[in-house]
């Protein structure tokens, strides 16, 4: 059984078919990129896959089980706008998430609870190379630092699913590469199924594992919202090791698959 189901699927929004067939399964570990259009549903999808948006028609089920129609701490997810307190420093930021499911009500911890905790934020900052600006408000952070925050956040509490909507798009192409680095080897660390929507083909091809792409394929001038967006492209990416920046990541023979 694969990990993750997509059996029709169906997204409307009163008169408006968003998303319409989706049929497609997913193995656990892969990095899915997801690419269309501005406007076919590939944000739509992220969200259903976290849990604020729920089907029309069809379900969703992860491990057999019919996805949680709320979001939980089996799914992390990224935005482009970061999401960062900007009163709590990058420590607090991290710790917050787990001292929230201990406690609330109040989001605070003590003792030798609140010691551990620390250290779990602590890790996984040093993990996203923010150790050394544990101590710095997000306004005192460079943009791909507040983005590497963000990923320490959604990370903290260990998601067997990672969602990035457009991560990237604001940093600048430096920033970018690093980004791509950091993403890779956390999703080789943890083990993670990843699910990035992004506008850069180039940064698809480069991230994925499998890259999905989303358009209509039914139109009616007459109509424009009576059809929506589905699967028209799955394209699996066969990889053979190679070193880019001083790690091994993959480089890219890309193959089509029905």
């Amino acid at each position: 059984m694969s990990y993750l189901q997509i059996k029709n699927v169906w997204k409307t929004y009163e008169e408006s078919v968003i998303l319409e067939k989706l049929n497609f399964s997913i193995e656990k570990g892969e990095f899915c990129t997801l690419i269309g259009p501005s406007g076919c549903g590939k944000s739509t999808f992220l969200r259903m896959l976290l849990g604020q948006d729920t089907p029309s028609r069809g379900s969703i089920l992860l491990e057999g089980e019919s996805l949680s129609s709320e979001p939980g701490s089996d799914r992390g997810v990224v935005f482009q706008k970061y999401t960062l307190f900007p009163h709590l420093k990058a420590l607090e930021n991290v710790m917050l998430g787990l001292e929230m499911e201990h406690s609330p009500l109040l989001g605070k911890v003590f003792g030798s609870t609140r010691k551990r905790i620390k250290e779990e934020a602590m890790a996984m900052l040093k993990s996203v190379g923010l150790e050394q600006s544990a101590h710095k408000y997000p306004s005192e952070l460079s943009g791909g630092m507040q983005q590497r925050l963000s990923i320490a956040q959604a990370l903290v509490k260990k998601p067997k699913i990672l969602l990035l909507d457009e991560p990237f798009g604001a940093l600048d192409p430096g920033s970018r590469a690093d980004m791509h680095v950091l993403v890779r080897g956390l999703w080789q660390t943890y083990g993670l199924t990843v699910f990035m929507v992004t506008h850069d083909v180039k940064e698809a091809f480069e991230l994925g594992t499998r890259l999905l792409v989303f358009d209509k394929v039914r139109n009616d001038p007459h109509a424009p919202n009576a059809y929506g967006a589905t699967l028209v492209n799955d394209i699996k990416l066969d990889r053979n090791k190679r070193k880019y920046k001083g790690e091994t990541y993959d480089t890219i023979n890309e193959t089509t698959v029905a």
